[in-house]
């Protein structure tokens, strides 16, 4: 139990840290749906790891209603998920995303549809993901990658690069 809240103390001082315009981590836990949604998505994952998979679900979607989040709980998500503004994001079943990440609102992880089994994007550490930005099939995304707002990303990014709308990759 202090380990979950010891967690959750640490997600809340990562937003408090990245966002300059909180002020301190109360107001985090209280008006974040940031914060709010990975309270719903960690409840949700360990259900959905003891195969109580209707409860995960029902759990993740009254986070989505509360927040305009969706994380499906069978997705995987390291420490430090900082997702600001948050409206429309979506984060499919089989995403990973690393630790320490960033993300903005209106971005999809997503699927193709042509995919089976591996649907959704994994994302290194350290990757920031602009608002609007669509990162769809079962592509990789390296550590300390930047993808810019409105890109859509349908192919592996390597680490330390930066990727703009038009599908242009940038080494950093």
């Amino acid at each position: 139990m202090f380990k979950i809240i010891k967690e959750f103390i640490e997600d809340a001082k990562n937003i408090k840290e990245k966002d300059p315009a909180c002020k301190n981590i109360i107001e985090v836990i209280i008006l974040y749906p940031g914060f709010h949604i990975l309270v719903s998505y960690r409840l949700s994952h360990f259900l959905y790891k003891h195969k109580f998979y209707f409860l995960a679900r029902l759990i993740s979607q009254i986070g989505r209603f509360f927040t305009g989040i969706e994380i499906h709980p069978g997705a995987k998500i390291g420490k430090k998920l900082f997702i600001d503004h948050g409206m429309g994001v979506v984060i499919g079943e089989t995403a990973t995303i690393g630790d320490n990440c960033t993300i903005y609102h209106n971005v999809t992880l997503g699927g193709t549809g042509k995919d089976k089994f591996k649907r959704h994007p994994d994302i290194g550490n350290n990757v920031l993901i602009g608002a609007g930005a669509q990162i769809l099939g079962p592509i990789k995304i390296g550590d300390n990658a930047k993808i810019g707002a409105n890109a859509t990303v349908l192919k592996d990014v390597p680490k330390n690069t930066t990727v703009v709308k038009f599908g242009k990759m940038i080494s950093e």
